[in-house]
């Protein structure tokens, strides 16, 4: 707990001394002004979070942190547990969407292994092992995990991404892999948001109509049983959440107090979100929403953390592929900001 409370302490408010001075320079652009919307917006917050009018992006990392779920004992998933590992070894050969889309925009993906219920067969310098355990336990009997394990879990993705950190990094996303993952996330969000159920849940890797009424049972057992406190989001992650979930909420916690802008991707990447606001606040500032996804609770996060999305493009995949999509976008902003012609340069007359 000391590290999170020792990173915690470092995020401050964005620096609005230097967001004023890249208003004025993108008021000073070939265009009239606010004309290019969401990207000066962009530009601007940007240049709060890093503390200095930005550059163009270098180094752009997508932590993709993969982790089983006990939940899915109750037949929450369409698909089997043992997709979890074999879309790891996926992520490592480089043949999964998140690894063409990251191609895509210039990104190396951080594939760390949180809990992944069996042992991976390989070797990989690509593959961080975080592993706080063989899965979590299964939240509709049991708590998901220790408070211990909620604050482990944490504390790996900091460590995570100050490793990634100290290769050069300019800007962060989030991604995920987890059989029964929405099932954690819908909890994690009905709770913090005070939604209900019904309105939280969706079908998540596809289920039928009689599988989305187990899921439903299923987290209702859960918030039932556990009773975790929404104002406690420790207590949140630890009753109903998941190894992945916390390890990406250390991420955007470890990114916000090192001044990086952190992409979020889908609805699992937003439940660590809400986790992480819930820990600190500030941390929102830092969060810039990649897309909105056709999960219903997706749309619901973003509404409670106040966060406007870049995409929508009905993206349901995860891993970090809508948040690297947007990272295409962001670096657009900052290359707006930093290689289009004043008035005066160009030559052209300003507004009357």
């Amino acid at each position: 707990m000391d590290k999170i409370k020792a990173i915690v302490s470092r995020i401050a408010p964005l620096d609005a001394k230097v967001m004023d001075q890249a208003q004025k320079k993108l008021d000073l652009l070939t265009k009239p002004q606010g004309s290019l919307g969401r990207l000066e917006d962009l530009a601007k917050q940007l240049a709060g979070i890093i503390g200095a009018l930005p550059k163009n992006i270098k180094d752009k990392v997508v932590f993709t942190f993969a982790a089983d779920h006990g939940v899915t004992a109750e037949g929450v998933s369409a698909y089997p547990s043992e997709v979890t590992a074999q879309m790891v070894y996926n992520f490592l050969a480089g043949g999964a969407g998140i690894n063409v889309l990251a191609r895509h925009v210039g990104a190396r993906v951080a594939v760390a292994d949180l809990g992944i219920k069996t042992e991976l067969k390989i070797k990989n310098e690509k593959l961080k092992i975080r592993k706080v355990g063989s899965g979590t336990k299964n939240m509709a009997k049991e708590p998901a995990m220790t408070e211990s394990e909620a604050v482990k879990s944490i504390e790996a993705g900091m460590e995570i991404f100050e490793e990634e950190l100290a290769k050069g990094l300019d800007i962060a996303a989030t991604g995920e892999m987890g059989i029964g993952n929405t099932t954690a996330a819908s909890c994690i969000t009905a709770v913090i948001a005070g939604k209900d159920i019904t309105a939280v849940c969706g079908r998540g890797t596809g289920l039928d109509d009689q599988g989305l009424s187990r899921k439903v049972s299923a987290i209702n057992k859960a918030i039932a049983l556990n009773k975790p406190d929404k104002n406690n989001a420790l207590d949140v992650l630890a009753k109903v959440g998941g190894f992945e979930i916390g390890a990406l909420a250390g991420v955007i916690l470890a990114a916000a107090a090192n001044k990086k802008p952190i992409v979020i991707d889908g609805f699992i990447s937003g439940a660590a979100a809400l986790i992480a606001f819930g820990i600190e606040p500030k941390c929102r500032d830092y969060m810039i929403a990649g897309h909105v996804g056709i999960e219903p609770g997706h749309r619901i996060i973003l509404e409670h953390l106040g966060l406007k999305p870049l995409l929508d493009l009905d993206l349901r995949l995860g891993e970090g592929t809508g948040a690297a999509l947007a990272i295409g976008i962001i670096d657009a902003a900052v290359k707006i900001l930093n290689e289009m012609a004043t008035f005066e340069s160009a030559g052209v007359s300003e507004k009357k």
